[in-house]
């Protein structure tokens, strides 16, 4: 969240629920945005090391606003996350140490173990096509992280395919 709190402060200053509006409007559902809490806690960390910078704005009749403004440590910050390279593939899966371990030791089936995932990963794509349903057809943010994900979902299950060929 750290990031995503720089990249908007990148584009205006802004108070928290400002910036939880704006992730809220970006993404829609498909990406639930933190509580508010977790992004004025995100933000006091952010200041604290030196990312952003807090100014006391003075309001009638109400407490006084806190705007956030990204510094130049932020800034740096901020083109280092947007120029490296998102983590690729997973090697080290969870799933699979299970599949290969808990055979090996009599703790599970392995076919049970792979129609467990199957079913698990087949609900998530009925939540993602419900949720693909719900969204705003003009929010293409939205729609495209959905779609990302329901990608990964189906690889995922076509690796399931190889698994169970492989390994049976």
């Amino acid at each position: 969240m750290r990031q995503s709190l720089l990249a908007l402060l990148a584009k205006e200053p802004a108070h928290g629920y400002e910036l939880k509006q704006a992730l809220e409007q970006i993404f829609g559902s498909a990406y639930p945005s933190p509580n508010i809490g977790q992004i004025y806690v995100t933000l006091s960390r952010l200041e604290k090391d030196g990312l952003v910078r807090v100014v006391d704005v003075e309001q009638s009749n109400r407490p006084n606003k806190k705007v956030y403004y990204l510094t130049a440590a932020g800034r740096e910050a901020l083109d280092v996350w947007v120029d490296d390279p998102t983590e690729g593939p997973r090697v080290r899966d969870e799933f699979f140490m299970k599949l290969v371990l808990a055979p090996m030791t009599g703790i599970a089936d392995r076919m049970a173990l792979i129609n467990r995932q199957r079913r698990h990963y087949l609900a998530l794509m009925r939540d993602l096509n419900e949720l693909a349903e719900r969204t705003d057809q003009g929010n293409r943010v939205a729609l495209l992280l959905i779609e990302g994900a329901m990608l990964h979902l189906q690889a995922d299950l076509d690796w399931l395919e190889r698994c169970q060929e492989d390994l049976s």
